[in-house]
């Protein structure tokens, strides 16, 4: 039996106006799904002896109950292919028939009260998602952002956020009851004021970008806050530069920082590769204090910080490795890389650099008893610092 959906998007208007054509397939109809708000709005326009199902978490549940019949009709907010209804249904039941009735999307309706044109605006869901697809867009210097919200991620955590971080550089505009001509407000503020601001559910936001902030290429090194004011602890800027580019990052999803000490390396592969997951190791219980500082400083939310030895760590917590750069190893470095080996994606990238033949060898060592292959090095010397081989290995 081929499923069929109807889905119709709606507003929160509570008397919605629909087009003959959709008020005759809603009359004809017998099984209905939508939100629990969804449910009042359009309750009074449904036959008598309808079925109505809940679009209640989990999902499994609701698409159980769907396998009972033949056709649905699903009310879902605004266009049911903009982080719509439309999209988990094609996603769970790739075979059935979709007809579609779109309604405009909340944010274009936030765009049209404002007359704020929005063919440059990057839009980013929260609801009920993570913050890293904002965090990229933040980090990136997007002009415009829209953001899907959710009973979580209001406009005050938001905001909150962007304030940890330094991004004070946009107004935001909050959308909210949006179609309900009874209780639809439209308000314009300042991150801070917003970060102060109750908002009514539901809602949503537009984030204008005022001015752009500072840019950087290689942070230099007394920028950052340092382990107790040892400024030479840190990788200097251009050998950061160098391997970030010896671990591909630009195709890579997942990176670690091993031993993270100031947190530059991640933190300057978070600004020059936004799109990365990082996940940061430090054993000193300083790392955390300084990471919190300097991702601040240099506006990268979203690194993880793990404080723990890194050989003792149940590593399938965190989100599996196709690059790593190991900046300190305590005179563990075989134990790292075997233990590392357990997780790392296949064509991994590891990158070590070593500033003694100490150390070069026993990276060798650890490679050779890890299954991985030593690709290339690069030995460079600035200044009056010792030479630093840049040593790039890959998972055979």
């Amino acid at each position: 039996m081929k499923k069929t959906f109807v889905i119709i998007g709606i507003d929160d208007h509570p008397t919605p106006w629909f087009h003959p054509d959709i008020l005759r397939i809603i009359q004809e109809g017998s099984v209905f799904s939508g939100g629990i708000r969804h449910h009042e709005i359009v309750k009074p326009l449904l036959p008598q002896g309808n079925t109505w199902i809940n679009i209640t978490v989990p999902l499994d549940n609701v698409f159980s109950q769907y396998q009972l019949f033949e056709r649905v009709i699903v009310f879902a907010s605004g266009d049911p292919l903009f982080f719509g209804f439309a999209n988990t249904v094609k996603r769970k039941l790739p075979e059935a028939e979709i007809k579609l009735y779109p309604s405009f999307n909340s944010l274009q309706l936030l765009a049209h009260r404002l007359v704020l044109p929005y063919d440059d605006m990057h839009v980013v869901s929260l609801t009920g998602r993570p913050w890293h697809e904002f965090d990229q867009a933040l980090i990136k210097n997007e002009v415009k952002i829209g953001v899907l919200t959710d009973r979580e991620h209001t406009p005050a955590t938001i905001a909150d956020r962007m304030l940890t971080y330094g991004y004070t550089n946009y107004t935001m505009h909050i959308g909210e009851n949006l179609g309900n001509p009874a209780t639809e407000r439209v308000r314009t503020m300042t991150i801070q004021e917003a970060a102060k601001a109750e908002s009514q559910y539901p809602n949503n936001l537009i984030l204008v970008r005022n001015n752009s902030r500072k840019s950087y290429f290689g942070i230099p090194e007394d920028a950052f806050t340092h382990l107790n004011g040892r400024s030479k602890m840190i990788t200097k800027a251009p050998i950061r530069l160098l391997t970030l580019s010896a671990l591909e990052l630009s195709e890579k999803t997942s990176f670690w920082d091993i031993g993270f000490c100031t947190g530059s390396v991640s933190i300057e592969a978070k600004l020059q590769f936004p799109h990365l997951y990082i996940t940061s190791f430090e054993i000193r219980t300083e790392g955390a204090q300084l990471m919190e500082a300097n991702t601040r400083k240099f506006g990268t939310p979203g690194i993880t910080t793990v404080i723990e030895n890194f050989i003792q760590a149940d590593l399938s917590l965190y989100k599996a490795p196709d690059a790593v750069f190991i900046g300190g190893h305590g005179g563990k470095l075989k134990e790292i890389l075997c233990h590392l080996k357990k997780v790392l994606q296949p064509n991994g990238i590891v990158v070590f650099n070593s500033v003694s033949e100490e150390s070069k060898n026993l990276f060798i060592e650890g490679i050779e008893v890890s299954d991985l292959e030593l690709l290339t090095t690069t030995r460079v010397s600035i200044d009056e610092h010792n030479p630093i081989e840049i040593m790039k290995a890959r998972l055979k």
